[in-house]
């Protein structure tokens, strides 16, 4: 018995997408989701794991093609590609969705703006294309869930390779079979380890998926060829990938037709599946007054799942703070602001009584508590009742307006040490006007030093 033919059916959905059928909230998120994108790339081009692929690439030397953001360097398409893409994804501060189980915009958007660059195509024309790779890579993540990010892959570099590569054929324009080549050229380049979690290899990942979905696309409009089938064939991407294979799911129309509308941003610069922890950290906090030595005991409950994602006990560098539920519990408790990336450092991570109050802190698991959800049970000293409060984290926000003002200020906390005030207010005005912009040129000086 044949298949269904998802490959087929996503390249068709691809190739006939058209920005001007979209409806203005999804083209409001788009912009939305390429101003993060650009305000966390400019915070983590510093990072020291970033400024070591960067000193290795110059060394490779190349063709200047395509701007690295946040510096004034230009490299060839591939290697902005992986750079940018490391850079977006080093300080874990980017979106997220959950049909993918990762983040979608940080392989796809480096991979799409190094060829939007290339081309000098237009504002609608990006705003098409990652439209159709966001999508695509959506279904991808729902076609091989929950075994696929479960048995120990990273979707965001596995499933984000193919992403990236079918944003980067639609904006080269690329008909079906082009398209179907695309994805197969992407899906047996597709890799990443969830073990990898906490070091540098983890935003490793998100530049390794852009750098190869731009490559396979780029292969396959000059005619490179790939089975067609490459998703659901035997001993293909589902098959080897996961224990799954769902193409109903993969090819269901989403709750308002577009996956893009449950796209989730970050307020938190730590892995999402904490922040529900942390929101419950902060309620509590502020609601009733509480100092770390007010805090005899602290429960922490969330979805099993997140046992192997986000479970660090003992973090002892600012990267593993960012996946322990304990210690981003505690620094909500303590009142450290877990929105400044400056907090999850070695310093902080190891501080005495950050520490202390972290090892009041015991994490439980209940399978009745969905994705992005935690509830938080705490005892104070000297009292005999127990404080209660939950969150859930992975309702995304249908008060767009609202969510501009949030990543406005998000953004402008991040890219504004690297850009200066005055660049980073016209860099967001920039993306603002997005459709109007015949060429991104402006977009690229402005996001370059």
């Amino acid at each position: 018995m044949s298949k269904p033919a998802v490959t087929l059916a996503l390249a068709e959905q691809a190739c006939a997408l058209n920005i001007n059928a979209v409806p203005e909230n999804v083209r409001t998120i788009i912009r939305q989701c390429l101003l993060d994108y650009l305000g966390v790339t400019l915070a983590g081009i510093g990072e020291a794991p970033v400024q070591l692929l960067l000193a290795e690439l110059q060394e490779e030397g190349g063709t200047a093609q395509a701007s690295i953001h946040g510096t004034p360097h230009v490299m060839s398409l591939t290697q902005a590609a992986l750079l940018n893409g490391m850079a977006s994804h080093a300080i874990d501060y980017d979106d997220v969705n959950f049909s993918l189980m990762g983040h979608p915009s940080v392989p796809v958007l480096p991979a799409l703006l190094a060829q939007t660059e290339a081309l000098n195509a237009s504002g609608l024309a990006l705003m098409e294309a990652f439209l159709a790779g966001y999508e695509a890579e959506c279904r991808v993540g729902l076609l091989v869930a929950p075994g696929h990010y479960a048995t120990g892959f990273h979707a965001t570099a596995t499933v984000g390779t193919i992403g990236a590569a079918v944003a980067c054929a639609k904006l080269l324009g690329a008909d079906v079979p082009t398209m179907r080549h695309a994805i197969g050229i992407a899906v047996t380049q597709a890799a990443g380890l969830k073990s990898m979690f906490g070091t540098a290899c983890k935003p490793l990942h998100a530049g390794m998926a852009a750098r190869s979905g731009l490559l396979a696309a780029r292969l396959a409009l000059r005619g490179f060829d790939s089975r067609q089938d490459a998703l659901e064939c035997d001993q293909g991407f589902a098959a080897t990938h996961s224990p799954n294979f769902d193409p109903d799911s993969a090819l269901a129309t989403p709750a308002g037709g577009y996956h893009l509308l449950a796209n989730l941003f970050k307020y938190h610069a730590s892995c999402y599946e904490t922040h529900a922890t942390i929101e419950c950290g902060r309620h509590l906090r502020s609601t009733h007054g509480l100092t770390p030595a007010d805090i005899a005991a602290v429960t922490v409950t969330v979805n099993p799942y997140c046992d192997r994602i986000c479970n660090i006990p003992q973090p002892t560098t600012g990267l593993e703070g960012k996946f322990s539920l304990r210690l981003t519990a505690a620094m909500a408790l303590a009142n450290i602001e877990t929105a400044d990336p400056a907090m999850f450092s070695d310093a902080v991570v190891n501080g005495t009584e950050l520490v202390a109050l972290r090892d009041r802190i015991t994490v439980g698991f209940d399978s009745a508590i969905g994705q992005g959800c935690a509830s938080i049970k705490l005892a104070r000293k000297g009292a005999g009742d127990e404080l209660f409060t939950e969150y859930n984290a992975a309702r995304p926000w249908t008060d767009l307006n609202a969510q501009q003002t949030r990543l406005q200020a998000k953004f402008e906390r991040l890219a504004a040490p690297v850009l200066g005030e005055e660049q980073t207010l016209q860099l967001s005005d920039c993306v603002e006007a997005l459709e109007a912009l015949q060429t991104l040129e402006p977009l690229f000086v402005l996001a370059s030093t």
